[in-house]
């Protein structure tokens, strides 16, 4: 008697998942990077939300390792074509971070330390869909993947999830970050192959 029923295969397997349209899958992390990478003490490390009327809200690095934690496991996709699958961080929730803001803004600009900006609606950072993560694979988050803390969104291409992070300004109106100035697409949605301007 056959100890697996017919038509059971157990989990999904990643080979089984699709891929975005034009992306490959690969094992390795790359490393792409907009300038050289900045060296930063974690103690002297903040994030600051920045709301439109220009209140501030900020996170000292204890500050930030103090709140509730979360262990998001997912799917990152590159706007280069790479796409790694089930990878694993450690880090802080936007909608933790973001929970006693008060804000009518629509849009946010977030900021790194080194001068990098980019540019995200504000309802793709809520909703448990990005974190500020402090560690990957079990591990500090090593500075040339955005150490010590990066923003991570993985339901767009990952030049949205900046490296280095250290703050979010709140808009009313939308406002470019760095590729998107030079024509990479506003939103960077992968399954929607918005890669430029115009896609």
């Amino acid at each position: 008697m056959a100890i697996v029923s017919r038509g059971f295969r157990g989990r999904p397997s990643s080979e089984d998942k699709p891929l975005p349209p034009g992306q490959y899958l690969t094992q390795d992390f790359p490393v792409l990077s907009a300038g050289p990478t900045p060296k930063i003490d974690p103690e002297r490390w903040s994030f600051t939300v920045t709301t439109e009327t220009g209140e501030d809200t900020s996170w000292s690095w204890r500050e930030f390792q103090a709140l509730p934690m979360e262990t998001p496991t997912v799917d990152i996709h590159c706007v280069t074509k790479w796409s790694k699958f089930d990878t694993t961080w450690r880090g802080v929730s936007l909608d933790t971070l973001l929970a006693g803001v008060d804000t009518a803004a629509d849009h946010a600009l977030v900021h790194s330390y080194g001068g990098y900006t980019t540019n995200l609606p504000l309802e793709d950072l809520l909703d448990g869909q990005a974190w500020l993560v402090h560690s990957y694979d079990g591990e500090e988050l090593h500075p040339e993947h955005g150490g010590p803390v990066r923003l991570l969104v993985p339901h767009l291409y990952f030049w949205k999830s900046a490296k280095w992070v250290r703050g979010i300004r709140l808009l009313l109106e939308e406002e470019q970050g760095f590729w998107e100035n030079v024509g990479y697409h506003d939103h960077g949605d992968p399954w929607r192959e918005q890669r430029y301007q115009g896609d």
